[in-house]
């Protein structure tokens, strides 16, 4: 419809239109506005149309096609990654595959051969190869050249190039680093083919000598290794261990040793790796060190000719008797002399000793196997000139039995009969234990005793298996008559020399009934058995003791009284002062006290004892009221006390004997308080020979006094003399 007379619109739509691209309006033509990218985007789908320019109807439908892009080698190969690393283990075989690398074109792989590639090396060789078509990466080298101990990486520089290789084909590359893995491919070796080392005698076993190490060029598990001892004269005296952490062989001491007897040893130490590669191993000799190790010499202890001894002695055996002897040597070349003694803590009771010389152990006091069957010392052994060098050996003493025990009877039997039974019915069986043990066993006889065997209403029976059947004589018994029998029994052992004792069997008469259950016996048959045990009549006793102290304790509680203290200073000494608010009359007051006894005390003493006055207006209490010797007066403690105090001399004591008679008076006095108190009395005595301290005496005195004196009285005088005796001047 377009006749060329410019009425004909060509419009574009669709994928890129006015952007991508654009159409000449006027003749229809497609241009691209920018430079277009396949690998962005392979195909634009465009819609284009006819409509009339004045009008604007379409003139023909739609019509939609599509613009496809020409793909031109514009893209070069990229890997998947920049850096490869692979590994491989050393000495492999060639050919061994390591790693595949794989490289991308986005080119369109349908359309030429922008996209086909194709791998090399460009650095790597000559260890290594690369497969053109798939990447994979293969050792180039044989076993011999492919050694870790001489080079362990490699870093190989892999290209991939488009357009099948050919020339203007695009390259891309990537680093493969590349590892070789340790195999067990190299023996361990000793530093040094001769080792020495010392080690003391005294050493225990365990005792480190010394360490040989041996090195092997692999590492890791490879480079384990072990060591053993192949030959040599030590080889049963010293053991090789392995230290896990350092690798070195441990040689350590496996039995005693002994300087006098073998100076030095010689040992072959053979080192193996743990984890042994067979593709490597040689039938060749391996690792062999020599190992020279010399024993030094130490003062040793002595040393007993055993490690135990056991000794056996009679336990009748009298003091002094010999029941072994213990041997022991100085292993030191000087063979020093020794002297033997008991390790008094394994025996405290002083029951052996042993002669210092010769080693003879004798018994100090008799035994008894029965009390202690074994005894259990140390002896010690010391050198005479180094008594710090000792050594203990333990000795197990076991006592011998003899018969020196009478059998007696397992247990106190006591049996009933019944008044109604038959004659030789066993009415009890019995048995016998000995503390003795002989080698051959017990035997026991029984049999009644002499002097029961006539009028005897029992007869006793020997079983042969160290048993006694109690049997009776009788058929018939009247507990009326005898309630109790005494059955005497001779025990007797089967041993050298014999012993016997006498047993007695107690059986009562008893009513029975015609089973022969017992029904009934006598009440003094049956005392024992009514009676109150002793454990019944313990715990009575307690109860009755834990009652009488509650009792005590709840009477001592009710009768204390709290007393609040005076005077409420815990560092004042006058406490418990007791005040009675009782006001005197002063000294007019005749009937409350003396006044002149207070003053002249030693005339007061010398009165007559009817003439000293007496209160009235109180009740008479304490000795003042008893005059000596009258009926009535207190107790002996308080006459004595009294009589004492009078008859105490009169050398300036007046004050003391003042507060004793006092104090008697408080001890006799009925209506004193139940407990502790302190009472005062305003009495000084009869003059000091320091006479008056006042200071009121010294103003009187014109001249200087001296005070120094008071200095000799203590260090509370003295502080006093300082401060009368100091100058006026000193206190200006």
């Amino acid at each position: 419809m377009d006749r060329g007379d410019g009425t004909v619109k060509y419009v574009l739509s669709g994928d890129g239109a006015g952007s991508v691209f654009v159409i000449d309006e006027n003749n229809g033509d497609l241009h691209c506005t920018r430079r277009l990218d396949r690998e962005e985007k392979a195909y634009y789908t465009l819609r284009a149309t006819v409509v009339n320019k004045r009008t604007g109807h379409q003139l023909e439908p739609e019509t939609d096609f599509v613009i496809k892009l020409h793909d031109i080698n514009d893209n070069e190969p990229q890997f998947s990654q920049e850096v490869y690393t692979g590994s491989v283990p050393e000495r492999s075989e060639i050919g061994t595959s390591i790693i595949q690398v794989t490289a991308n074109d986005a080119d369109d792989s349908m359309y030429g051969n922008s996209a086909k590639l194709v791998y090399s090396i460009s650095q790597g060789h000559p260890y290594f190869s690369v497969d053109p078509n798939t990447g994979v990466i293969r050792t180039a080298l044989g076993p011999g050249d492919m050694d870790r101990e001489q080079r362990e990486t490699y870093q190989v520089v892999i290209e991939a190039k488009d357009m099948a290789g050919q020339r203007g084909g695009l390259t891309g590359t990537a680093v493969v680093n590349i590892t070789l893995t340790d195999v067990n491919d190299n023996p361990p070796l000793f530093t040094q083919s001769i080792f020495q080392f010392s080690v003391l005698e005294s050493s225990q076993t365990g005792t480190p000598v010394g360490r040989i190490r041996a090195t092997d060029k692999d590492i890791g598990e490879n480079a384990e290794m072990f060591f053993t001892i192949a030959s040599g004269d030590g080889m049963d005296m010293f053991d090789i261990s392995t230290d896990q952490a350092t690798q070195e062989g441990v040689i350590t001491v496996s039995k005693p040793l002994d300087y006098e007897r073998k100076r030095s040893y010689t040992v072959e130490i053979q080192v193996q790796n743990t984890q042994v590669d067979p593709r490597f191993s040689s039938p060749g000799p391996k690792g062999v060190a020599t190992v020279r190790i010399g024993v030094e010499d130490v003062d040793e202890a002595p040393l007993f000719s055993a490690a135990s001894y056991l000794m056996e002695v009679r336990e009748d055996a009298a003091p002094r008797a010999t029941a072994g002897s213990v041997s022991a040597q100085d292993p030191d070349a000087a063979h020093s002399p020794l002297r033997y003694s008991i390790d008094r803590r394994t025996d405290m009771d002083r029951v052996f000793d042993v002669h210092p010389g010769n080693g003879s152990v004798f018994l100090l006091r008799g035994l008894d196997r029965e009390e202690k069957a074994w005894h259990n010392v140390s002896v010690i052994a010391t050198e005479f000139n180094k008594p710090l060098l000792t050594s203990h050996v333990p000795v197990f003493i076991r006592l011998l039995d003899i018969n020196d025990n009478a059998p007696t009877f397992a247990t106190a039997y006591e049996t009933f009969v019944c008044e109604r039974t038959k004659s030789g019915q066993r009415i009890q069986t019995v048995s016998a234990v000995d503390a003795d043990e002989p080698a051959s066993g017990h035997r026991f006889f029984f049999s009644l005793a002499p002097e029961g065997i006539h009028h005897s209403n029992f007869t006793v029976r020997d079983n042969g298996d160290n048993t006694a059947g109690i049997l009776t004589r009788r058929s018939s018994y009247n507990r009326q008559l005898q309630s109790v029998y005494l059955v005497p029994v001779v025990i007797t052992d089967g041993d050298y020399p014999m012993q016997s004792s006498t047993g007695t069997l107690s059986v009562r008469v008893c009513l029975c009934d015609r089973h022969g259950k017992m029904e009934a016996c006598n009440t003094e048959a049956l005392t024992s058995s009514a009676g109150i045990s002793t454990g019944a009549l313990i715990a009575i006793l307690l109860c009755a003791i834990i009652l009488l102290m509650i009792v005590v304790l709840f009477t001592a509680l009710k009768r204390q009284r709290k007393q609040e203290p005076l005077i409420l200073s815990k560092e004042d000494v006058r406490d418990n002062v007791v005040s009675y608010n009782d006001e005197g009359g002063g000294e007019e007051d005749t009937q409350a006290y003396d006044i002149g006894a207070l003053r002249h005390p030693e005339s007061a003493a010398d009165a007559p004892e009817d003439s000293a006055k007496q209160r009235r207006d109180i009740l008479p209490t304490g000795s003042l009221l008893y005059p000596r010797g009258r009926s009535g007066a207190p107790g002996p403690s308080c006459r004595v006390g009294v009589a004492q105090a009078g008859a105490a001399a009169r050398d300036n004591a007046d004050v003391r004997e003042f507060i004793n008679q006092r104090v008697l008076e408080n001890d006799c006095n009925p209506t004193a308080p139940p407990y502790d108190s302190l009472a005062t009395y305003a009495y000084e005595g009869a003059g000091s020979v320091a006479e008056s301290l006042s200071s009121l005496g010294s103003l009187s005195s014109e001249g200087e006094q001296d005070y120094h004196y008071l200095s000799t009285w203590g260090p509370r005088f003295r502080k006093l003399a300082d401060l009368y005796g100091a100058e006026d001047a000193h206190f200006c």
